[in-house]
């Protein structure tokens, strides 16, 4: 049977019109990095990858251009808010009121007192630290409500801050919404906000401490003080040229020599008045402005013991300056 089967067959199979009507195997997948790739009919694909990308697994969804600008926007309200931060924390330095608030619990202070017991309780607390026996020994109850509003309003600003960037950050990273590169920068941004926080209470704990052998007025230290400034000026204009680089479109410019030295002097010149920031702490801090006295107050006028003005001040301001 075989013998006179075969050979019919194969005479069949090599004609002509029996190979259109059977339908050709299709060609083998080759490796994509082959140049001159044979192109491919719709529907048919050449390797497993192609077939994951046709159905959408494995694929990344980047962010569309109107979920930038509402990131844009949020980190632009999120400078904001930082900017505010340091406005009102140089106020109640100013007043003198960051050493008011002697507790430091996140969530249990967020309630200020109420009553008289707890305001009485709260300014006992307050009568243990070497501000009120050197420097506030004669102070009322209604003296110390102004300067613990003062901390309690920066404190509380503080903690919007950290909300205004936590919560929407975990949003919009839940929605997609953030490119790769932009996630290694939220979390960087979101990492400063709390460090930001644990740096305010280290600083102001530099001022409870007791120093038996120093009778000078109790600060903060400068070095903390000045970290917690320039930490706050780093989030500050972190989170406004990101939000600057999502919001406005890219500049076509050529890269001319003119515009690398514009570049480096707008640099420069936000370096300087950083620099100029931190050095104003110091000043206000050690009070050497002292030294030098004002035009309306000559160093050569004399007080009633006959000693100069200008020899107290320098004193003075060397007293504060240990």
């Amino acid at each position: 049977m075989q013998r006179l089967l075969l050979p019919p067959l194969k005479a069949l199979s090599g004609s002509r019109c029996v190979r259109l009507l059977v339908p050709r195997a299709p060609p083998r997948a080759q490796c994509s990095c082959n140049y001159g790739r044979r192109p491919l009919r719709p529907g048919q694909y050449s390797t497993i990858t192609d077939v994951a990308l046709q159905s959408g697994i494995g694929t990344v969804a980047l962010p569309s251009k109107a979920a930038e600008r509402t990131v844009g926007r949020w980190l632009l309200v999120c400078s904001g808010t930082v900017a505010g931060a340091v406005i009102l924390g140089g106020v109640t330095r100013l007043t003198e009121s960051g050493l008011s608030m002697v507790d430091w619990h996140l969530v249990k202070e967020m309630k200020p007192p109420t009553s008289q017991e707890e305001w009485e309780a709260e300014f006992q607390k307050y009568q243990q630290f070497p501000e009120f026996k050197i420097l506030n020994h004669d102070m009322t109850l209604a003296e110390f409500k102004f300067i613990w509003y003062m901390e309690y309003s920066h404190r509380m600003w503080g903690r919007i801050v950290g909300l205004a960037y936590i919560l929407p950050a975990a949003y919009f990273w839940r929605k997609g919404w953030l490119s790769r590169g932009m996630k290694g920068r939220v979390l960087s941004l979101c990492g400063l906000v709390c460090f930001q926080g644990l740096l305010g209470w280290y600083m102001v704990k530099s001022g409870l401490e007791e120093k038996p052998e120093s009778y000078d007025i109790p600060r903060v230290s400068q070095y903390r003080l000045a970290a917690h400034l320039g930490s706050a000026l780093v989030l500050y204009c972190a989170s406004l040229w990101t939000s600057l680089s999502l919001l406005l479109p890219q500049h076509k410019l050529p890269e001319t020599r003119q515009l690398l030295w514009l570049r480096r002097l707008a640099g420069g010149t936000a370096g300087l008045v950083f620099l100029t920031a931190l050095s104003g702490n110091h000043v206000r801090h050690c009070h050497y402005s002292a030294v030098f006295p004002l035009p309306e107050n000559p160093p050569s006028s004399k007080d009633q013991d006959g000693s100069s003005d200008s020899i107290g001040l320098g004193i003075h301001a060397g007293g504060l300056g240990h």
